[in-house]
């Protein structure tokens, strides 16, 4: 019995603090000049459709004041932060450091491929048998390095084509955050 009154416990806690939800609202000017909102996008007659603004209201607020005769909206400065409180720097740091890690490798692995076709000249060129066994030592050395860099330049590409934007949409974060 205690073991179901836990389970229940939970499940109502759970559904406590799961986030709210939110809907898009769609606003539209008619023939007239009147300015129509809506929920529903079927609501909003065909020859309006192409004009309809989405307004989204759950990541958007807007402080909105009568001037003169119209009505000016402001956007409030922007203070959402991910589900673990991570706001947008957070998220563009990550994206730049990815970035430069992947640009690094890239780099070393230009300097490890001339080494390496260095090292293959003067192997051929070479007559001696231990000069060339100490050439082909140092170019599978460099061979062993230049899979390293290979290896670490797929892990910056899938940190920063899979592994980010997963857990940038597992945790909220805004897409245009991580914008590369």
């Amino acid at each position: 019995m205690r073991i179901i009154q836990s389970i229940i416990l939970l499940v109502f806690l759970f559904f406590l603090m799961s986030p709210m939800s939110f809907g898009e609202v769609y606003k539209w000017v008619d023939e007239k000049g009147v300015t129509h909102f809506t929920d529903d996008m079927t609501q909003v007659p065909e020859r309006f459709k192409p004009k309809a603004e989405t307004i989204d209201t759950s990541e958007q607020k807007n402080d909105t004041r009568i001037e003169g005769e119209s009505l000016v909206h402001t956007k409030k400065e922007d203070s959402y932060k991910d589900g673990l409180g991570r706001g947008e720097d957070y998220w563009k740091g990550l994206v730049e450091e990815w970035k430069n890690r992947l640009k690094e490798q890239q780099d070393k692995l230009g300097v490890l491929r001339a080494k390496y076709n260095a090292l293959t000249e003067r192997y051929n060129d070479s007559r001696s048998t231990a000069e060339r066994a100490n050439l082909r030592r140092g170019r599978d050395q460099v061979k062993d390095e230049i899979d390293q860099c290979n290896a670490q330049i797929e892990e910056a590409r899938g940190m920063m084509e899979k592994k980010i934007p997963e857990e940038a949409e597992l945790y909220r974060a805004k897409p245009e955050w991580i914008k590369q």
